[in-house]
């Protein structure tokens, strides 16, 4: 393993090829020394394997806190499946709950499910979960986001969304709120595609955006790659200053640390390094690259700055609100929710 990395830490989010670091990772690790690392379906085998890559991570770049991040919203989008984690429902399960006229069930099952998917992280050492979605569900909007949503009116979703994220941060792990300022009437996947989305500024404020205002506390949000023709019709979210500067950090009001979307994703196009650099020079405070591409991740790094100033400080206080876990009777924690969930 490489030697306890010396070099300051650089403001983007890595993925990894595998279920070990390679000598060629641990290497690129020690000498970028990225702020966090991010896991996938791809880096998961079983839960020891898991924690011993967590663990080599943080020995590699020297710091014992140094965030790991995974997205396990449940439903869909779930990392650490069966055989060894359990199953947890999509946010449309929560929003059923809510629909049939009980919000406080539902809290209470969204903030439950977040608390055990916690304890979940927790053991492995992960302390960083991509959820809650404070996307509408909107009728024109793409199935990218469908039953990942808390439903279709800001304030149920803002409330859902809350939940889950108090669940996550009672079980010791930090909640990121995606995908601000709002990707439910995106018409197109931005994985593939860049959406283009035409309502005026007025409802978007009104709609989209509001769950996000509500939300503006949480400690991490990560970036939309989606165009507001309104606010600006020449770029994405992620890489709009605009954007950033007026919506997110302006009528939002977030002033927690902002990550982008995955910069590897095909809505973004030019160099991996024109998408940082235009990410970094919009205001974002972290560069997300997601897809363990050793050629990718060097690039990405090269057009990383140090994590300072205003980022550094955001990044900071976000780690400052990760707190031990409060005390939780896991067996009857999972039989109440299993009765929550068939509820609804």
């Amino acid at each position: 393993m490489a030697t306890l990395s010396p070099a300051p830490v650089r403001a983007f989010i890595t993925g990894c090829a595998g279920l070990v670091l390679s000598p060629g990772e641990e290497a690129f690790l020690a000498a970028t020394n990225p702020w966090g690392l991010i896991l996938f379906r791809r880096n998961v085998e079983s839960p020891a394997q898991v924690a011993a890559l967590v663990a080599a991570f943080r020995a590699v770049v020297g710091r014992p806190d140094a965030p790991v991040l995974i997205d396990q919203e449940g439903g869909r989008v779930q990392r650490l499946a069966a055989p060894h984690w359990p199953a947890y429902p999509p946010a449309e399960r929560f929003a059923r709950l809510a629909e049939a006229g009980d919000l406080d069930a539902a809290r209470r099952a969204a903030a439950l499910g977040a608390r055990l998917m916690a304890h979940d992280l927790a053991a492995l050492g992960i302390t960083v979960d991509c959820v809650p979605c404070a996307d509408l569900r909107l009728p024109e909007g793409h199935g990218i986001i469908g039953d990942r949503a808390y439903g279709s009116t800001p304030p149920q979703v803002a409330a859902l969304a809350r939940a889950a994220a108090e669940g996550l941060m009672q079980g010791g792990v930090l909640p990121v709120l995606k995908h601000i300022p709002g990707h439910g009437r995106a018409r197109a996947d931005s994985h593939e595609s860049l959406p283009v989305v035409e309502t005026s500024r007025a409802e978007l404020e009104a709609t989209d955006f509001e769950p996000f205002r509500l939300l503006a506390d949480l400690p991490l949000a990560m970036t939309a790659h989606v165009v507001y023709a309104a606010i600006d019709p020449d770029r994405p979210a992620t890489t709009s200053a605009t954007v950033i500067g007026e919506i997110i950090r302006g009528h939002i009001g977030f002033d927690g640390a902002l990550m982008s979307d995955d910069l590897s994703m095909g809505a973004l196009s030019g160099t991996l390094a024109g998408r940082t650099e235009a990410a970094f020079a919009a205001g974002c405070d972290l560069a997300l690259h997601c897809n363990g591409r050793m050629e990718e991740m060097t690039e990405v790094a090269g057009a990383t700055p140090v994590l300072a100033g205003a980022a550094a400080r955001r990044c900071a206080a976000a780690l400052e609100r990760l707190h031990a876990a409060s005390v939780l009777e896991v067996s009857q924690a999972r039989e109440e929710f299993s009765a929550m969930i068939a509820a609804s």
